[in-house]
């Protein structure tokens, strides 16, 4: 009878603070089972291994979620989808250049250029109306923003390859040199590869990696010719594909293939001297654009000055008669 006698008004304030209290309970419970950081950071200098497998944890989770997301996007691009199947390779291995090997790059480069078409065409074409109403200016500008941020992955995707592709070019003589001396202790190319790269990954990381992945084609069972041939094709560095050519032959005839290496490894760093020489031989010419435009006006400004100044006091007023 009691409770029938109440109303709702009534009943509301007390369900409102079980509520609270419920939720206060559970958080004190949640907050009381976790760790304080004190404990995880005595944890961490004990095992250094528990926090490197925690921020891989955190990167791997933060990395699938945008993987996800960029590969819904790619699902709404359809039209950037490659024709046919030369354009699909090509792209791949435009992708595989840059160091984007996954099953998914191809699907998260385009997901990636469709975003950047939506964002600059809402966000620049929404701005503009804003400041300046419906004109034709507006609409020029959100074109290029739009224009801008859909080939915006290309122009990464162009500079991450140059900066792979030089410092490939650059590690190949010391690469070379390591792999003579293995081959010359005795090891075979695929053992030599192996310690190179092992022995690399903190100096030439890029090139240690390319022969890492050699190696574990090596050990899955592909034949050598055709693991060195994808290799520079992979990388597309020219002097890559002619070691790789090189290789082939040694191999192929029975050749020395120290030899081989050690005349590749010669050629190779004469061409980076030579490359440094012309790079030093264009720095007279491309110093004189900086030179004209910001150090001789000051020099002109300090030589010209004083006697500008004189003949504009002294001589004028006697030219004119004062």
């Amino acid at each position: 009878m009691l409770l029938a006698a109440l109303t709702l008004e009534q009943i509301l304030p007390y369900a409102i603070f079980g509520l609270f209290a419920a939720l206060s309970l559970a958080g004190l419970e949640w907050f009381a089972s976790q760790k304080s950081r004190a404990v995880e950071r005595l944890d961490e200098l004990r095992n250094p291994s528990l926090r490197r497998d925690k921020e891989s944890s955190r990167a791997v989770k933060k990395s699938d979620a945008m993987t996800r997301v960029l590969e819904k996007a790619s699902a709404a691009s359809k039209p950037l989808q490659p024709k046919n199947e030369y354009e699909a390779s090509q792209l791949k291995a435009k992708l595989a250049s840059g160091g984007f090997r996954g099953e998914s790059a191809v699907s998260i480069y385009l997901g990636l250029k469709f975003l950047g078409l939506i964002v600059g065409f809402f966000a620049g074409g929404g701005l503009m109306l804003l400041t300046n109403g419906l004109t034709q200016k507006s609409l020029m500008v959100t074109t290029f923003t739009a224009g801008g941020l859909f080939y915006l992955p290309d122009l990464v995707v162009g500079l991450i390859v140059k900066k792979r592709k030089e410092d490939i070019f650059l590690s190949l003589p010391d690469i070379l040199d390591l792999m003579v001396v293995c081959v010359e202790a005795g090891l075979g190319l695929d053992q030599a590869m192996r310690k190179v790269a092992e022995e690399m990954q903190d100096i030439h990381r890029v090139m240690a990696e390319e022969l890492a992945l050699c190696n574990f084609q090596l050990q899955m069972g592909r034949p050598r010719s055709e693991v060195l041939h994808e290799l520079g094709v992979r990388t597309q560095v020219d002097d890559l594909r002619s070691l790789a050519a090189i290789l082939i032959q040694a191999d192929k005839f029975g050749a020395s293939i120290a030899q081989a290496l050690r005349v590749q490894s010669d050629s190779m760093r004469t061409r980076r001297r030579q490359l440094a020489e012309e790079r030093a031989a264009k720095t007279a010419v491309k110093l004189i654009f900086p030179l004209v435009i910001f150090i001789f006006p000051g020099i002109f400004v300090v030589l010209v000055g004083p006697a500008a100044i004189t003949i504009v006091r002294d001589m004028f007023p006697k030219m004119s008669g004062g």
